[in-house]
């Protein structure tokens, strides 16, 4: 981005590739029925998951740099606390209650940070501001999702979820994605798009929805964990970002708020 492609083409391209990746799959698993009363439920988490979320993260994503944007995606397992409590009645004891300040104190340091990178980085503050609201719709995504886990298998679902999300991302995505010159693409481009579509997507969201059978949605969030410490390394090795003490007071804060939020009882 946005050289080859621009952010909400990136979007309708990883729905789009997903879709077909889930439908082929499925022809080699047992079909399954939706139950009637559980369309709502999952367009719901579709909306969350496959729509909202992803246009926030692309577009923050090309809006603010990699290592911010890394680490607000942290966030999630303090997102999935807040809602659990909110929709499951979990209790907010103040072991977790200090990780969430903790946390929303990291956040809040990197939005509000101005930095001197700005390679591929237009406007920082703006594409913080929506890697957070993303962190706050893919919690929603996994506290709507996991119920869903227990009934149906993991194709099923997101065979369907990512079908409802090509025409969902569709309005705000199509005139990006028409504008791409598909037929001249270099292969410097073409492998990246395939690895974002398998890799970022396909393979992400499918092994997601397995982990959620057996674990919750904190614990699944806080693997996330991995996501900024991969990320950090990488653009300092590609030369994509660079760390300062902000940056590194602001992940000391958002990585202690997810271990208080994601212990358990017994140590709050």
């Amino acid at each position: 981005m946005p050289e080859y492609i621009g952010a909400l083409g990136l979007v309708q391209l990883r729905v789009v590739g997903a879709t077909a990746l889930f439908w082929i799959t499925s022809l080699f698993f047992p079909k399954e029925k939706i139950d009637r009363g559980d369309f709502m439920k999952i367009g719901m988490a579709t909306f969350f998951g496959m729509c909202l979320n992803m246009l926030m993260f692309i577009k923050g994503l090309s809006l603010s740099t990699p290592i911010n944007s890394s680490v607000i995606v942290t966030l999630t397992p303090i997102m999935v606390m807040i809602l659990s409590a909110f929709f499951l009645k979990e209790k907010i004891t103040i072991t977790k209650g200090v990780g969430i300040l903790a946390g929303f104190g990291g956040a809040l340091l990197l939005i509000l940070h101005v930095s001197n990178f700005s390679v591929n980085a237009p406007n920082i503050p703006l594409g913080n501001s929506m890697m957070f609201i993303n962190a706050l719709c893919y919690g929603t995504y996994l506290v709507l999702i996991k119920p869903m886990t227990q009934k149906y298998s993991s194709i099923t679902l997101m065979k369907w979820m990512f079908l409802g999300g090509v025409f969902l991302n569709l309005p705000v995505t199509f005139s990006e994605f028409i504008e791409v010159e598909w037929s001249s693409l270099p292969f410097e481009a073409t492998w990246r798009m395939a690895f974002v579509v398998v890799g970022t997507t396909f393979l992400t969201y499918l092994l997601n929805v397995y982990a959620l059978k057996t674990l919750s949605p904190t614990t699944v969030g806080a693997f996330v964990y991995l996501q900024p410490l991969i990320g950090i390394m990488f653009a300092l090795y590609t030369g994509n970002d660079a760390i300062d003490m902000i940056k590194i007071l602001a992940t000391i804060l958002v990585f202690s708020g997810v271990y208080l939020v994601t212990q358990k009882k017994k140590l709050a």
